[in-house]
């Protein structure tokens, strides 16, 4: 009936209202500016297949990853704002103006902003023969050894480099940091010895931390995981200001009509309320936010906040990338 009525108004008042009553009439695509395989990508596609069973349409995943995730997401802001077009990125959206001299895109005033969808918190660990035990004997042995005190990330700029320097800000301690071209060879010299610590997401360490492989020192999260049961979260161990996670939001670009930005919001906020979706995100230690954060207001006021706490740190560290 929904459609006859717009069939009707239509032929009275022009062909428009009909358009936009009827979003979506043909195929979506969802942009993921980083290269498949990785979390960012099984994100996007559990996304895209659940907002296709409520928008009724498909919602097809473009890879497009390249320069940090700055290639895609250029590509989303230059897309036509018609709904047809969306970007699921992540904490880069905030890192981006400080670490990048120059970008074709301002996070905050190039799109429209859909809602936040989910986050995975990052964890401090090191090998198992490592000589502290808890994060009270790290935060000691750190502040007992600031010359050969070392710490890996997978690369400059990279959301391990940015968990490093946020521990490092909040231990008041330098810390040696170790570059490596992804979080693989970085673990590799973790296991070996040759570095300290590393601070991963949970995803594909999770298993080694249960079973005693590596060690885990401390949870960047609000609250414990079910699945870390016994890593104590950044609060816990005295040290909130080591708060720090890789959430997602979903983009639309600027001068996307407001009717279709409500129409996918909606779709977002039953998404983020699914328990089999939540089920799917376990698989890799990630979860939804709640329905109120699944708005364009929270979403904006967190990419906001976020490129606040992050300028001056990465300003402090003298870090660009290229």
């Amino acid at each position: 009936m929904r459609r006859i009525a717009a069939f009707a108004f239509a032929i009275l008042f022009g062909l428009p209202a009909m358009a936009q009553d009827l979003y979506p009439s043909r195929p979506i695509t969802l942009i993921s500016p980083y290269a498949p395989g990785g979390a960012s990508d099984f994100l996007a596609r559990t996304l895209a297949e659940a907002l296709k069973g409520r928008l009724g349409q498909q919602v097809l995943v473009q890879n497009a990853p390249g320069a940090g995730g700055t290639v895609g997401t250029v590509q989303a802001a230059k897309a036509k704002p018609d709904g047809y077009t969306l970007l699921l990125n992540h904490i880069g959206m905030s890192t981006m103006p400080a670490l990048y001299k120059k970008l074709a895109f301002d996070p905050l005033a190039s799109f429209e902003f859909v809602g936040l969808f989910a986050e995975g918190p990052m964890v401090i660990l090191s090998r198992k023969e490592f000589g502290p035990r808890t994060f009270a004997e790290l935060v000691a042995y750190a502040k007992a050894n600031k010359e050969k005190f070392t710490m890996a990330s997978s690369g400059m700029g990279s959301s391990t480099h940015l968990c490093a320097m946020l521990f490092q800000e909040a231990l008041g301690v330098p810390i040696t940091m170790v570059q490596y071209k992804g979080a693989a060879p970085a673990m590799l010299d973790i296991r070996s010895g040759q570095v300290d610590l590393l601070c991963d997401l949970p995803t594909t360490n999770s298993g080694a931390i249960r079973s005693g492989d590596l060690r885990a020192f401390v949870l960047t999260a609000p609250k414990r995981m079910a699945s870390l049961s016994d890593v104590p979260t950044a609060a816990e161990v005295g040290m909130p200001s080591l708060y720090m996670s890789t959430w997602f939001g979903l983009y639309a670009p600027l001068g996307t009509p407001k009717p279709v930005l409500e129409t996918l919001n909606k779709a977002l906020r039953d998404v983020v309320a699914d328990k089999a979706v939540a089920e799917q995100l376990e698989k890799i230690e990630t979860v939804l936010f709640p329905v109120d954060q699944a708005t364009p207001a929270a979403h904006r006021a967190m990419l906001a906040s976020q490129i606040d706490l992050w300028r001056p740190i990465i300003e402090k560290a003298g870090i660009q990338a290229e």
